[in-house]
């Protein structure tokens, strides 16, 4: 089997409505459906958590998928908001970004809260880290254009 792709992420939140508003209108994701899973719906056995409840959220960023689950039951628990890039598990989302400095003062004049200031990560490559509405942790990326090694960050 090759994998071509990353198809889509998905992020458990604790307030649809108000990651919507985070992703669709700070970051420019474009909301393609909503959905309502009750308990009856086959969400529960795919996710290992039969009878759950949860409204779901797919948002187009780009070529990829992002879906937004709030799980109405069980409503799961909170990111802590001390852990590190360092932990294990999946630890940021990264975006594409034209103008890495634009955007940053962009999102922190409407108050996202960064980790940092952007950082230029090597000739042209310009890197920086913020938190969403639950805590998660997103990237913006800006590359030059042209770039193909766009992920080899270790020079």
């Amino acid at each position: 089997m090759i994998l071509s792709k990353i198809d889509h992420v998905a992020l458990s939140v604790s307030n649809l409505q108000r990651s919507i508003d985070f992703y669709r209108n700070l970051l420019g994701a474009e909301v393609i459906r909503i959905l309502e899973c009750d308990p009856e719906s086959l969400l529960g056995k795919v996710v290992g958590m039969p009878g759950c409840r949860a409204r779901i959220a797919h948002c187009q960023i780009g070529d990829t998928m992002l879906e937004l689950f709030e799980y109405v039951s069980p409503s799961g628990k909170p990111v802590d908001e001390h852990s590190l890039q360092a932990d294990k598990g999946w630890i940021h989302l990264g975006i594409t970004s034209d103008d890495v400095n634009t955007d940053y003062a962009r999102l922190k004049e409407k108050g996202v809260a960064f980790l940092s200031e952007p950082v230029e990560f090597r000739p042209g490559v310009w890197i920086v880290y913020f938190r969403g509405p639950d805590k998660e942790v997103c990237e913006l990326r800006q590359t030059p254009p042209g770039d193909s090694d766009t992920h080899n960050e270790s020079q």
